[in-house]
C-alpha cells in the first residue's frame, strides 16, 4: 500500500524555518509541506537561492495572514568578498576575481554607519522585480538588455562585525523590499573598491526569528488593534453581518475580534462592518 504523503485534515500552523543556501524558497517550501504532510502552505519574504536564513511559513488559514503580520524591519548578516565581480552581485554569477587593496577597518566601520537612512539604489537585474510583466532575473538569464528603475530603501540600523581581508562582514536592518546586494555595492563604491556578496543570511523579519520551527501563536504577531465585540460569539461563528453598535471602538479601520477558539479580522468603513477574515481557528 502506498504511503499517504499529505494529511486530509487542514493544518493551521505558523512557524519560522531556516532556508539553506542554494535552494529556492519555493523548493524549500515543498520540503516543509512534505515534512508536515500538508499541501496548503505559503511563505512570506522570498529569499534568493544564494541567501539562507529566516523564512516565515504558514499552513491552512494562517497562510492568509501574511499581509497583517509584523514583519519589519528585516535584519541580514552579509559578507562582501573584495576584488570579485558578479552579474548577479553574489557568487552565483562570478565573472572575475582579482586582488583588492587592503582597507582600514575604522574607515569601513564609519562608512557602514553612514548607510543608515533612506538610500536611493538600483535593484539587481537578477531579482524578482517585474519588467513589463516578466521577472527581471528571467530577462537577465535570457540575455535581454534592459534597465532597472531606481528605488528607495530605508536602512534602520547597521552594524560592522569584522574585516578579515578580503572579506567585510556586517549586519543591516532594512525596510520591506530592500536589496542587500545593492546596499553592498553602495558600500563598495564609497570605499572605492570592487566586491560582491559571498554570504547572505536573514536573521529575522520583524518579530520573527528562527527557533527550531516552534509553533507560533499568530495573535502575538498580528499588527492589528483589538476591538471588543459585545454581541454573541455565535453571530461571528456563523458569519452573520454584525452591527457597529456591538463594537466598543467604532472608528474606521481594521480590527481583531478574539474568542477562546477562533478570531476574526474585520474592517469598519463608515457605519458598515465587513469581514476581512472570519473564524480563523486557534
Amino acid at each position: 500500500m502506498q504511503k499517504r504523503l499529505y494529511n486530509k485534515e487542514p493544518l493551521n500552523k505558523l512557524l519560522v524555518v531556516k532556508k539553506p543556501i542554494f535552494l529556492s524558497s519555493n523548493t524549500y517550501l515543498n520540503k516543509i509541506k512534505r515534512k508536515y504532510k500538508n499541501k496548503k502552505a505559503g511563505f512570506s519574504g522570498t529569499l534568493d537561492p544564494f541567501a539562507c536564513g529566516c523564512l516565515i511559513v504558514a499552513f491552512g488559514q494562517y497562510s492568509k495572514l501574511f499581509k497583517y503580520l509584523s514583519k519589519t524591519p528585516k535584519t541580514y548578516k552579509a559578507v562582501i568578498w573584495l576584488g570579485v565581480q558578479s552579474e548577479s552581485l553574489d557568487i552565483e554569477n562570478v565573472n572575475s576575481i582579482e586582488d583588492s587593496k587592503r582597507l582600514d577597518a575604522v574607515t569601513i566601520q564609519n562608512e557602514i554607519k553612514k548607510l543608515i537612512g533612506e538610500i536611493e539604489y538600483i535593484p539587481p537585474k537578477f531579482s524578482a522585480k517585474k519588467i513589463d510583466g516578466k521577472r527581471a532575473y528571467d530577462l537577465a538569464r535570457e540575455g535581454v538588455d534592459f534597465e532597472m528603475k531606481k528605488s528607495i530603501m530605508n536602512i534602520v540600523d547597521t552594524n560592522f562585525i569584522n574585516y578579515n581581508h578580503p572579506f567585510i562582514t556586517f549586519e543591516a536592518s532594512v525596510s520591506e523590499g530592500s536589496y542587500i546586494r545593492s546596499l553592498a555595492q553602495i558600500l563598495c563604491e564609497r570605499l572605492d573598491v570592487k566586491g560582491t556578496l559571498s554570504y547572505l543570511e536573514r536573521i529575522n523579519e520583524g518579530k520573527f526569528y528562527y527557533e527550531n520551527e516552534k509553533d507560533l501563536n499568530p495573535l502575538d504577531y498580528l499588527d492589528i488593534p483589538h476591538n471588543n465585540y459585545k454581541g454573541t460569539k455565535e453571530w461571528l461563528f456563523n458569519g452573520k453581518k454584525i452591527s457597529i453598535d456591538f463594537l466598543e471602538n467604532k472608528e474606521e479601520g481594521k480590527y481583531l475580534i478574539v474568542f477562546d477558539d477562533f478570531f476574526s479580522i474585520i474592517e469598519i468603513v463608515g457605519n458598515d462592518v465587513n469581514y476581512l477574515l472570519n473564524k480563523v481557528t486557534l
